[in-house]
């Protein structure tokens, strides 16, 4: 039997999802600048002072929803036993795919078409895409590197690693697919790709052999 206080978590995380969903009908629909708290909170089934207690400004809610659609687009940022370059490049490949999989998710490629949108209005829109998308994602790559290179395994500057592994892996993928003129990549190609990314970013910082511990 469910306790009242699991109950009442449970009652808050959905209101929380159903805010969430409502307000990113809203922006989607009528835009950023446009959407009002009342109307998302009408959406919502739920009063603006019950919306208010779950999300201080409609900014912070946006900000929750990128959150919430680029967490597909988050890898690990930390990096398992890994004692030699085939580990590593094991590693790369699959926190690539990952990778991939995220900023191709129908949910992302919305978000990025929103702040596109909304640039010129609501320039804070692409602000937060940008610090919960892309820089979370490469700060991982880079954490990633920066571990390698502490077991000896690559050598060099750990930001330029993630830059090149980054260029290589997305190229022109997230802005070919919101234009429309390309498919989302199968999983073949996601693959394809990691393992290039992966391959150059080895060739480019893979340590010499008297380097590695």
């Amino acid at each position: 039997m469910k306790h009242s206080r699991d109950i009442d978590e449970g009652e808050a995380k959905s209101t929380r999802k159903r805010i969430l969903d409502a307000a990113f009908t809203a922006f989607m629909e009528r835009g950023y600048a446009a959407a009002s708290t009342l109307d998302i909170a009408t959406r919502a089934k739920v009063s603006k002072r019950e919306l208010y207690s779950h999300f201080k400004n409609k900014e912070a809610l946006f900000a929750a929803g990128i959150a919430e659609r680029t967490a597909a687009m988050q890898i690990p940022i930390t990096l398992p036993e890994v004692t030699d370059l085939d580990g590593l490049a094991k590693t790369l490949v699959a926190a690539g795919v990952a990778i991939l999989k995220g900023v191709t998710d129908d949910h992302v490629l919305a978000v990025h078409r929103l702040a596109i949108a909304e640039s010129a209005r609501s320039p804070d829109v692409a602000q937060t895409l940008d610090r919960f998308g892309r820089r979370q994602v490469r700060q991982a790559v880079v954490t990633l590197f920066g571990k390698a290179k502490e077991r000896g395994l690559v050598e060099g500057d750990a930001d330029a690693m993630a830059d090149v592994f980054c260029s290589v892996l997305l190229s022109d993928v997230i802005l070919r697919l919101i234009l429309g003129v390309a498919r989302k990549p199968s999983a073949k190609d996601m693959a394809h790709r990691a393992r290039t990314a992966t391959e150059l970013s080895l060739e480019s910082y893979a340590a010499r052999p008297a380097a590695r511990r």
